[in-house]
């Protein structure tokens, strides 16, 4: 997905509800992220064309909060939801590393809500959009 700073951003996003595992006085989300827009893009393996300075999800702990959730190693955070109105969210596409660490490990919050992007949702999107031609000269849409 490339994007160009000032311009609006179209994207296919998965609403994604993780609860956070109580570990004493932490609150763990089994998930590490990558990015920002102090950080270089060209450094970031999940940026196609090393210019995006967004946040993406780097590590994921298996068995842990966000992999039952259906987080993705690799997934774009779009934005934090406050409850599940994407009105009141915050955008996660211009924020630091640190700005973004901070919003997900709020500590008093049980849950955190998350629109995410990825690729495998684009491709499914345009698969479904676009029918693919048979050999037979039949038309298949892919569902």
């Amino acid at each position: 997905m490339a994007f160009v700073p000032g311009q609006p951003v179209t994207a296919v996003v998965q609403r994604i509800e993780i609860k956070k595992l109580r570990h004493g006085d932490n609150l763990i989300l089994g998930f590490s992220i990558g990015g920002g827009i102090d950080q270089d893009p060209g450094q970031n393996p999940f940026s196609e064309d090393k210019c995006d300075k967004g946040i993406y999800v780097t590590r994921i702990t298996p068995g842990g909060p966000a992999d039952v959730a259906g987080l993705m190693m690799g997934d774009k955070i779009m934005q934090v939801l406050s409850g599940w109105s994407s009105v009141n969210g915050w955008d996660m596409t211009v924020v630091t590393h640190d700005q973004a660490r901070k919003t997900l490990t709020k500590k008093k919050e049980d849950v955190v809500r998350l629109l995410v992007t990825r690729k495998s949702l684009e491709d499914a999107v345009k698969q479904a959009c676009y029918p693919r031609k048979q050999p037979s000269g039949t038309t298949v849409l892919m569902q």
